[in-house]
């Protein structure tokens, strides 16, 4: 059984950085995409990034130029700069079955079949 464990949140300032990782565990899997999603108090989970096993990446409008994924093998990382209020919000990683298993677009929550429990990144204004 494969599980994601995320790490690296907290609560930063207001133009800060932070780093969250994500790590699978449990099993052997060969993921396409992984991703990042987030949920903030009282919205629905949103796409945020989201990387190919060649590295190609793909961003929500709203992170775009601030936040950059990195990937390795089945880890992956989010930097995040210049953090705004609005970023606040748990941090979810995402991981589908690889292909041919896999469909969808990638930033719909349907394609991903492994999520992590989330990680709490707070920013302050």
């Amino acid at each position: 059984q494969v599980h994601l464990v995320e790490s690296g949140g907290g609560l930063v300032q207001a133009g800060d950085s932070l780093s969250l990782s994500c790590a699978a565990s449990g099993g052997t899997f060969s993921p396409y995409f992984m991703a990042w999603f987030r949920q903030a108090p009282g919205k629905e989970r949103e796409f945020v990034t989201a990387t190919t096993t060649t590295g190609i990446t793909y961003y929500a409008d709203s992170v775009k130029g601030r936040f950059t994924i990195f990937r390795d093998n089945a880890k992956i990382n989010l930097q995040m700069n210049s953090l705004k209020a609005e970023d606040t919000a748990v941090y979810y990683c995402a991981a589908d079955q690889g292909l041919p298993y896999s469909s969808g677009i990638y930033s719909a929550q349907t394609r991903y079949n492994y999520w992590g429990q989330g990680t709490q990144v707070t920013v302050s204004s």
